[in-house]
């Protein structure tokens, strides 16, 4: 496996990527992989690699810029809100590293997926409303609302979210409400939620220090890697 540090822009944002890939012949898909609130850590870069180990090229966006990390939820919050508060901002800020990966000379820009963790998800999501190119687009406990939903279709990607049934910032009504906009949009969806998952299920490092409602679950997680896996191989063929 290769990995390295890509840098790109969003305007005069600098923005410190990381990609993982297998050195053999031929083009492979390329997966964007969008991280928590707290940025672009360890966590976020495994799941690169093991999209690497899966014959994938994995692109970890930085949302943030200078790859910027936080550790406590009032900064991680500030950071978030600034973003969320004007969706075409998020969704410019996602864009950049579309284009970042769609440039990688080992990825076949006709076959693009994303994935995201919590805020990832959310950024995920809302790249697939903004029309964006993407074959497939997975959440994983992220947030489901949005302040611009799409036009009947506009969504582009398959859509695949794995939500948490207890996640205290996911509940049951927003889930449903999502269920129904995308419905109007007209876009190909599935959803499953896990039976004893709160927010964050797929981090190891969430151990409820935080918050409570944000803990790892090692059984949902590799559940919900494995529905994303089934899910890539139907859209990709591998």
């Amino acid at each position: 496996m290769k990995t390295q540090d890509v840098t790109y822009q969003d305007g005069a944002v600098n923005l410190n990527g990381f990609v993982a890939w297998n050195d053999t012949p031929g083009k492979k898909p390329g997966v964007l992989v969008m991280h928590e609130a707290w940025g672009l850590g360890e966590h976020v870069m495994l799941r690169t690699r093991q999209l690497a180990e899966m014959g994938y090229v994995g692109f970890a966006a930085d949302l943030y810029g200078e790859r910027k990390q936080v550790s406590k939820m009032e900064d991680a919050m500030a950071l978030i809100g600034d973003l969320r508060a004007n969706p075409q901002k998020l969704r410019t800020r996602a864009r950049a590293a579309l284009t970042a990966l769609q440039a990688l000379p080992q990825v076949d820009e006709t076959r693009i997926g994303a994935i995201g963790f919590c805020f990832g998800g959310t950024t995920v999501l809302e790249l697939a409303r903004d029309g964006a190119d993407l074959a497939a687009a997975v959440s994983f406990h992220g947030g489901l609302e949005t302040q611009a939903p799409p036009e009947k279709g506009q969504v582009k990607a398959k859509v695949l979210v794995l939500t948490g049934a207890d996640d205290p910032m996911v509940p049951a009504k927003q889930v449903l409400a999502f269920e129904d906009e995308m419905k109007k949009a007209g876009a190909d969806v599935r959803v499953f939620s896990y039976a004893g998952a709160v927010h964050g299920f797929m981090n190891p490092d969430a151990d409820g220090s935080i918050a409570p409602g944000i803990l790892y679950n090692e059984a949902v997680a590799s559940k919900a890697w494995a529905e994303m896996t089934r899910f890539f191989k139907g859209v990709f063929g591998a």
